[in-house]
């Protein structure tokens, strides 16, 4: 099998690591900011749960997670998952694990900036809520962008531990392909989808963080 044929079976793959990587991307981002402020919360109990959450998420591997997500379901409430679950579930465990770190990006970002803002805005006639959404949050999101990129570009390898659930990621792919043709080859095509993958993002969230540069 040449080269070219090894990269045309693992677009397939790549197309499902693709998925992974925009649906988790689209779901734990805002998800992450509703955790933030319950991390942030004055409330004790709600502030107690989510730092357990946060806790968890971050103290256990994303493969134990995704075991869990996927097999919870029918050794906990005995209900059986068919094999589309297998996508819905690595979609499911991502979301929740990239949303603890990105709550936690968020919460950091947030505390660091001065309470003066708020006091300022508020001699403008603005309520607490539009001071965070039009002056607060937009400077938020400039500070927090290298930590989130960081976050983007992780999330791009950890598609690869999907295979655990046995998703037919790239990864998956080219295990499989390689354990077929006892080649190293695959693997050496996946290393340079992933590779040229993290480079668009990091060429991409670069591109974003220069357009807040206004911010400065």
């Amino acid at each position: 099998m040449t080269f070219i044929q090894i990269l045309s079976q693992l677009a397939g793959g790549m197309w499902v690591s693709i998925q992974i990587f925009v649906v988790t991307l689209i779901f734990s981002l805002p998800l992450g900011l509703l955790i933030s402020f319950g991390r942030m919360s004055k409330n004790r109990i709600i502030q107690a749960i989510v730092k357990f959450y946060i806790s968890v998420m971050r103290g256990t591997p994303l493969m134990l997670q995704l075991m869990v997500v996927y097999f919870g379901p029918y050794y906990l409430l005995g209900i059986k998952v068919g094999n589309d679950y297998r996508l819905i579930a690595a979609f499911i465990g991502f979301t929740i694990n990239y949303a603890a770190y990105f709550a936690e990006i968020y919460r950091s970002g947030i505390q660091s900036m001065p309470a003066g803002q708020y006091e300022a805005s508020r001699l403008l006639g603005y309520s607490k809520s539009q001071t965070f959404v039009r002056i607060v949050f937009p400077q938020v999101i400039k500070r927090i962008l290298p930590s989130i990129t960081n976050e983007v570009i992780t999330l791009v390898k950890d598609t690869s531990l999907a295979f655990t659930i046995s998703v037919l990621e790239m990864f998956a792919v080219a295990k499989a392909m390689a354990s077929s043709q006892t080649s190293l080859i695959p693997f050496v095509a996946a290393g340079l989808f992933y590779y040229v993958f993290n480079l668009v993002v990091a060429v991409g969230m670069e591109y974003i963080e220069k357009r807040m540069n206004y911010y400065e």
